[in-house]
């Protein structure tokens, strides 16, 4: 599946002052254009004169856009890099992203090849991070204990799912304020999200409403009370296809207008219901 480079980043004021995907182009390198000045550049492995980014004294903002090996393993050289996105490539290790001591946001869009994120422990400074398109990694604890990390969003795409084997990594992410789980799988056993607990600083979490099983999100909602996103419709029309899609993974979906509607919608209530009630047993309440 091609990438529609569309600005897939949430909370873009309080957390990300990276350019919207979609505009990465505008900035593309030329030899001309470089200077001691230049603070946001785009640079691919047909980019003429590559080399003269190392020029650019005051770089903030780097996308490297189906990048070549030697331009990777030249990034370490930019060492007041704060905001990186990293576009289609293959690399064994991300072990370069750790000699990037001032970086603050970090995209990764179809990064393959590698599996370990523990490198990204190095950055004391990230604040953001959205990783889309991993397709060796489903281990995520090499983010455990990102003291700084604020912004945490995984996903995958419309044709494929990003593994994750489980969420336990998020009970070391004390600081993390946005969440964001879109097209993704988890193998984990119920519950898998329980791990959610321990955000205590959580103000805002979205996720895709068929990633999970239904229980899931019943216990989301109540370990997230109160939190932006946690509360998400049973229900979503879809008046172009005419159907209605059910919250839950499995879940189904009937027709907008058939006889059994508001009956399924009911069945739905009160399934979700009792989901509520074993996630109240979970964690403990009302004993």
């Amino acid at each position: 599946m091609i990438h529609h480079f569309g600005d897939m980043l949430e909370g873009r004021d309080d957390y990300w002052a990276i350019v919207p995907g979609g505009e990465r182009f505008r900035y593309m390198l030329s030899g001309a254009q470089a200077n001691k000045n230049l603070k946001i550049a785009t640079v691919g492995a047909d980019t003429p004169l590559w080399e003269r980014i190392f020029e650019c004294e005051g770089l903030e903002e780097l996308t490297l856009h189906l990048p070549s090996k030697e331009q990777i393993a030249a990034l370490p050289k930019l060492k007041c890099l704060e905001r990186l996105r990293i576009t289609k490539i293959q690399v064994k290790n991300i072990d370069f992203l750790a000699r990037l001591p001032l970086l603050r946001e970090l995209v990764l869009e179809y990064v393959s090849g590698f599996y370990d994120l523990s490198p990204l422990k190095e950055l004391k400074s990230l604040k953001s991070a959205h990783f889309e398109n991993l397709r060796r990694v489903s281990d995520f604890s090499g983010l455990s204990g990102i003291a700084s990390l604020r912004y945490l969003g995984i996903n995958g795409t419309l044709d494929w799912d990003q593994p994750i084997k489980d969420f336990e990594f998020l009970r070391d992410l004390g600081a993390l304020e946005a969440l964001k789980l879109i097209w993704v799988k988890c193998k984990a056993p119920y519950p898998a999200l329980l791990p959610l607990v321990a955000l205590k600083n959580l103000k805002k979490i979205n996720i895709y409403p068929q990633a999970f099983a239904l229980e899931e999100y019943a216990l989301a909602q109540l370990v997230c009370e109160g939190v932006e996103g946690a509360k998400m419709p049973l229900t979503t029309e879809f008046k172009d296809t005419g159907y209605v899609k059910f919250l839950g993974r499995g879940s189904g979906h009937t027709k907008i207008g058939a006889k059994n509607e508001a009956q399924k919608r009911a069945e739905l209530e009160q399934k979700f219901e009792a989901c509520k009630q074993k996630a109240q047993e979970v964690l403990g309440i009302g004993r």
